[in-house]
């Protein structure tokens, strides 16, 4: 054990993963060293109209970058290794992953074109690293995704677990087990912090195991009298091994189409998670000339995202595929909260094309099970650590809420249990842990190539284009006189039909010239005071008529 420094303490803390779904980054110091676990994306809410993705605010570790040791990764989701191209622009240190981890970041760093210079660090479950007073070792967990493990950080005030995204399948698609007992032994050592998966804390019982949704495949595909699509997660490579099995059984050749899912599967076969037998893959080319019941296409799109593969053949755009009446669509998802119009609009499109699609409640039992443990794993997890403070994360805040009761459930005292926001620090020192200060945290929206230059004023600007439109005057004045030369021009874009409204628009342009007099016969001649008074005379008069704000800009100009 590193030594104690009296004046030191320990915090931890989330930059993104709490009160949200995605952007998963936690922190963990202890005095001049921080180790970061995990640097997540998540997708843009529908407000933040036009942005890509959001990533975490990582000011406070660019301010203390000197201390930043690592960042360590659970698993390849985009949720958890999505931001890390841009974070690693800013913030340039070492990674550490598993195989598989690894294979799918470097495919990333790769295209941000920072393979070179970013250190990269292999680690498995035995792995044990030292980062100045911290050590860190891992024990592996299950989850939809291969070569998943948990953290545990070794500090001078006690051990803090991490248990990264986790379920407990006791007969895994790849026989790779979670390791109870090095779980148990963790817990016997004694658990000063532990920071826990909450995304299923709302729902009761056990999460069912993965492995029995390969015999509803085999039984769909086997029934399926034409082609079958399957839309899933990209990255969820036991899903996916399932799709190849039930191919094999029914003797189909499979294609994969759609970015995301060709780079996982290349990379998870090539790295040997994926089981592939010789010739069952063909190219999306080769589709229409076999027989329609040889066939299945794996696809992504299972959230119905507009520029997904299923999404355009649903809507007849995909350059290669086309949905035929008879197909069978399996759509092996969840919507993530906020997705469900998407997919259902997508399953309208694909119902209307013709296909069977099999999706949603009626079927989630069949094809589809969660990644993330229900009630019943959370509590057998909290009593394998049995920790001392327990920091629910990665969930919205009802679902922290819920885990937190479980904590109290299993034998945790209230006021052990800390729900926190982004930012929000626990300070734990001499082994007494109280909520402590705040930094900064937020999000950072991507847009383009511009990182975090769209903020909140450029969101409301286009939240108004996008509700009442633009109106630009133009004016130009004469430099000697003051008096107007020419103008004003009046150009709309979204706000009203012209053709229809000229008598609005002429009457816009009388009030303009009014207003423009009026001021020059004042001797105001300051750009500013001229185009706010245009503004506000222009914006009330069009207030009274059409009920609408629509965004003005004046634009003045001497000759």
């Amino acid at each position: 054990m590193s030594k104690k420094n009296n004046q030191d303490k320990l915090l931890i803390f989330a930059l993104g993963g709490v009160g949200e779904i995605g952007k998963n980054m936690y922190c963990i110091q202890y005095g001049n060293d921080i180790v970061v676990v995990d640097a997540g994306l998540k997708f843009p809410e529908e407000e933040m109209l036009g942005i890509d993705v959001v990533i975490p605010d990582i000011a406070y570790l660019l301010e203390n970058r000197d201390k930043v040791r690592a960042i360590l990764l659970t698993h390849g989701h985009e949720d958890h290794i999505g931001g890390l191209p841009y974070v690693l622009k800013q913030l340039n240190v070492p990674i550490y992953g598993t195989k598989l981890t690894l294979g799918l970041v470097e495919n990333k760093l790769k295209e941000a074109g920072l393979l070179g210079d970013t250190k990269r660090h292999l680690i498995n479950e035995a792995s044990e690293l030292t980062f100045g007073t911290i050590k860190a070792s891992f024990f592996r967990t299950n989850h939809s995704i291969p070569d998943s493990v948990g953290v545990c950080l070794e500090t001078p005030e006690g051990n803090v677990v991490h248990t990264g995204d986790f379920k407990f399948d006791h007969t895994p698609v790849n026989d790779q087990f979670a390791d109870l007992q090095k779980m148990a032994e963790i817990g016997s050592r004694g658990v000063l912090a532990l920071l826990s998966d909450s995304t299923n804390a709302e729902r009761a019982g056990y999460t069912p195991s993965e492995s029995n949704i390969g015999k509803e495949f085999e039984s769909l595909f086997r029934s399926a009298k034409q082609r079958v699509v399957v839309a899933t997660f990209a990255s969820n490579v036991h899903r996916i091994q399932q799709v190849i099995n039930a191919a094999a059984e029914t003797r189909r050749k499979m294609t994969v189409i759609g970015r995301s899912m060709v780079n996982v599967v290349s990379i998870a076969s090539e790295l040997g998670y994926l089981n592939i037998p010789e010739g069952m893959l063909i190219e999306p080319e080769e589709v229409n000339k076999l027989p329609a019941d040889r066939v299945v296409i794996l696809s992504t799109g299972s959230q119905g995202e507009p520029m997904s593969a299923l999404t355009r053949m649903a809507r007849s755009t995909h350059r290669k595929v086309d949905i035929l009446p008879g197909d069978t669509v399996i759509i092996a998802a969840t919507p993530i909260p906020g997705n469900e119009k998407y997919v259902g609009r997508t399953v309208d499109e694909l119902m209307r094309l013709g296909a069977s699609v099999i999706y949603g409640p009626g079927s989630v039992s069949g094809v589809h099970v969660s990644g993330h443990g229900s009630q019943e794993e959370l509590k057998l997890m909290l009593n394998l650590m049995r920790p001392e403070y327990f920091i629910p994360i990665h969930g919205e805040y009802r679902m922290l809420r819920h885990h937190g009761l479980l904590g109290e459930q299993v034998g945790i005292p209230k006021e052990n249990i800390f729900l926190l926001d982004n930012g929000d620090t626990v300070e734990i020192q001499n082994g007494a842990a109280r909520k402590g200060g705040k930094i900064q945290a937020g999000n950072v929206l991507i847009d383009g190539l511009g990182v975090g230059d769209v903020g909140n004023i450029v969101l409301r600007d286009r939240k108004l284009l996008s509700q009442d439109g633009i109106l630009v005057v133009v004016v130009t004045l004469s430099k000697q006189d003051g008096t107007i030369m020419s103008g004003p021009d009046i150009i709309s874009r979204g706000f009203v039909y012209v053709r229809e409204s000229e008598g609005l628009l002429e009457e816009a342009n009388r009030i303009v010239t009014n207003t423009l007099h009026k001021l020059m016969n004042d001797n105001v001649n300051e750009w500013a005071s001229l185009k706010t008074n245009v503004k506000d005379a222009l914006g009330r008069f069009l207030y009274e008529q059409t009920r609408r704000r629509p965004m003005i800009l004046p634009i003045i100009m001497e000759v």
